[in-house]
């Protein structure tokens, strides 16, 4: 499998390393080209990490690929995927992989009438970048829950609270809804949501609230919400940018254990504790693996590349994508307009489908928020 690397940023050298670690598992892919609108840093770039040819044009570099690895900015993420789907090659697009449902819907319509693949059977394929599904305690969780051994999903929180100095969005494309789609909710508490629905299942309701506390950016920094599922349970769901003590935390209850993951960019299976419900016998189900890859793209690439390669179905579906990105326009909806909002209640009529920010306030400037948050917006 030939892959072609678009955008040479820090993102993309995560993807370069996974795709060179595939060998290990006996998996044949390799990197042929680095393309950068910047050609001097695709050179750099393919001098790094061994790639043999390098450029600006992704109409040449995709001749010779059978999959792209998107790694630009988001918001130029939908044409790319476009050409790519159209030429009959793979795109494995990073996080998160358009700005809107709209693009979402625009992509699962060109997969459907994609060309024929050049690598694998069936014809070209997407999947987004979700690499915390795919650590060996995630997996080990889900397979609990649809065995029933632990009983039924109760209640969860889900906090992102990371730190972004405001040195961060110097950065031109960052903290703009028309480039970065939004702000923790959609580029960086994703993964975290993304894993708790991957975890719980299909979610029906979200009442949220959100703010720009202290960032000077047109999107929100924080945002908090409260997410009901399709099997009762529920989960509160918090996404921060300045929050000094970094940590990506998850905590599952069932009816006979509860679950915990506290890490900041991946885990292994020592993030993981277990604790079961005193006089239940569920405590030998949870069996640490200490030789399973870490949550990453290599872990995600070793399930996905064998898929792209013999036709098998994806580990993560563009349907997969338009569901968690639908649980981000809900929140930014149920924020903005002051009501809950339901699963697939943001049509194309609503503005929260075309765009995050669809209705939402245009903040003050952070100097002259005043100390009552519900005033901070005109």
């Amino acid at each position: 499998m030939r892959a072609t690397i678009l955008g040479t940023g820090a993102i993309a050298a995560l993807h370069a390393d996974a795709l060179a670690a595939l060998s290990h598992h006996g998996i044949e892919a390799r990197v042929t080209h680095a393309v950068d609108i910047d050609p001097g840093r695709a050179a750099d770039f393919a001098a790094r990490h061994g790639v043999p040819n390098h450029g600006t044009s992704l109409d040449e570099a995709l001749a010779d690929t059978d999959v792209l690895h998107i790694c630009t900015p988001p918001g130029v993420h939908l044409p790319a995927t476009l050409q790519a789907l159209a030429a009959g090659v793979h795109v494995v697009v990073e996080k998160p992989a358009v700005l809107s449902l709209k693009e979402a819907d625009a992509i699962a319509a060109a997969e459907r009438s994609a060309a024929p693949a050049r690598a694998g059977g069936g014809t070209a394929r997407f999947t987004q970048i979700v690499q915390h599904r795919f650590g060996a305690g995630a997996l080990r969780l889900r397979r609990l829950l649809d065995d029933g051994a632990l009983g039924r999903p109760l209640v969860a929180t889900c906090d992102t609270m990371w730190f972004r100095p405001p040195a961060y969005f110097d950065v031109p494309w960052r903290g703009r809804w028309d480039t970065e789609g939004g702000g923790p909710t959609m580029g960086h508490g994703i993964h975290q949501f993304d894993l708790l629905l991957a975890i719980f299942g299909e979610w029906t309701e979200v009442t949220a609230m959100a703010g720009r506390l202290a960032r000077e950016v047109d999107t929100e920094d924080v945002s908090m919400a409260i997410v009901r599922f399709a099997n009762g349970a529920m989960a509160s769901v918090t996404n921060s940018l300045l929050s000094p003590r970094q940590a990506s935390d998850l905590r599952f209850d069932t009816e006979k254990a509860t679950i915990e993951l506290s890490h900041v960019y991946g885990y292994s299976d020592e993030n993981w504790t277990f604790t079961p419900l005193e006089g239940t016998d569920v405590a030998q189900l949870w069996t640490p693996e200490p030789d399973a890859l870490p949550s990453g793209h290599e872990a995600q690439f070793v399930a996905t590349y064998p898929a792209l390669a013999t036709g098998a179905p994806l580990p993560v579906t563009v349907s997969d994508t338009r569901g968690t990105l639908e649980l981000a326009a809900a929140i930014y909806r149920s924020a903005f307009t002051g009501t809950p909002v339901r699963a697939g209640q943001i049509g194309p009529a609503d503005p929260f489908y075309e765009s995050m920010r669809g209705s939402g306030p245009e903040w003050r400037p952070v100097k002259d928020v005043p100390a009552h948050p519900e005033e901070a917006a005109r």
